[in-house]
């Protein structure tokens, strides 16, 4: 019977996803669950066929080049790559996968968990509550932001944001979006295209943000695009942390200009912008946006789907390079 290829991982997996690795695989796991440096990367990677990494993992150029000769791929769990260098994976020759489409209703259920408890002030409302200071109901009491019949504008109208724009027509939402293109009119369903997200952001009441991380993206919600935006509103980011620039966004929440965030994504997490930390209109979530059991589990068996394709001489279903 052939050995089966040795197979590095770099984070502790859901049971379900381990289970059936380590049947299929010979499996090198992390059962302290420690974040990786590069250099351990490289060496717990010695005489294995394949390294399953996550996000946290930066697969630099510098970090790829230093794989072992034996690594044939680089499946990554996650729909978002920018953590793996494509293009030196490319020159050494290796496959690089990740896991799409199975995450999409958990992150759009996120998106609108944030846009509801920003609106509403759920934190403010734990922490008093928790902390016993709710004396009684008042007419006054903890005003916020009423969500039904406003403006919903989404940036990046890819398959999360068309799941959040669906959820969104369920609170009588009207919705507007900025892409690369227009959708069909059958997808579009009424909504308001903007060619360019600066036309959109006037008739933002809400905008959330799913675009994915690229060099045009990077700080894209910057201090100049908030000014676009109405006085008031209420700005979601369950895509990647990179796309606001986090000094503007905490000045806009301090004086008033916004009157939420709700944020499950940070620039250089889990190490996020202390500015963050003070304030009461902002809520703050772990970067939980796939993190259902059935979600997880769907994106360790995509991982899985990948290397049986790899190892079997096929196809993988979800390559990118």
């Amino acid at each position: 019977m052939p050995a089966k290829p040795t197979v590095f991982v770099t984070r502790r997996l859901p049971d379900a996803v381990t289970e059936r690795l380590v049947r299929d695989y010979d499996a090198r796991l992390n059962p302290e669950n420690r974040q990786y440096s590069g250099d351990e990367i490289v060496a717990g990677a010695a005489g294995a066929a394949a390294v399953l990494v996550t996000p946290t993992d930066k697969m630099t150029e510098e970090v790829i080049g230093r794989l072992p000769d034996s690594v044939r791929a680089i499946v990554t769990f996650s729909v978002g790559f920018e953590h793996v260098d494509v293009a030196a994976a490319k020159r050494k020759g290796l496959t690089v996968t990740n896991t799409p489409e199975v995450l999409t209703d958990a992150t759009a259920d996120c998106a609108m968990l944030l846009l509801l408890a920003a609106a509403r002030r759920a934190h403010e409302g734990e922490i008093e509550l928790r902390q016993k200071k709710w004396a009684s109901w008042s007419p006054t009491h903890m005003l916020g932001t009423h969500v039904t019949g406003k403006r919903l504008g989404i940036f990046g109208m890819g398959r999360i944001g068309q799941a959040v724009a669906r959820r969104a027509r369920g609170f009588d939402m009207v919705i507007h979006y900025s892409d690369v293109r227009r959708l069909p009119p059958e997808i579009e369903a009424g909504a308001t295209y903007h060619a360019s997200p600066e036309d959109m952001l006037p008739h933002c009441d809400f905008l959330s943000l799913h675009c994915p991380s690229t060099p045009e993206t990077i700080h894209f919600l910057n201090e100049d695009r908030i000014a676009r935006m109405p006085d008031g509103a209420v700005v979601v980011n369950a895509a990647r942390g990179t796309i606001v620039d986090d000094e503007a966004l905490i000045a806009a929440l301090k004086s008033g200009k916004l009157a939420a965030a709700g944020l499950d994504v940070y620039e250089n997490e889990p190490n996020i912008h202390p500015g963050y930390y003070g304030l009461e209109n902002a809520f703050l979530l772990p970067h939980l946006g796939s993190a259902t059991t059935e979600t997880r589990n769907a994106m360790g068996f995509k991982c899985l789907d990948n290397l049986d394709a790899i190892f079997a001489g096929r196809e993988p279903p979800d390559r990118v390079a």
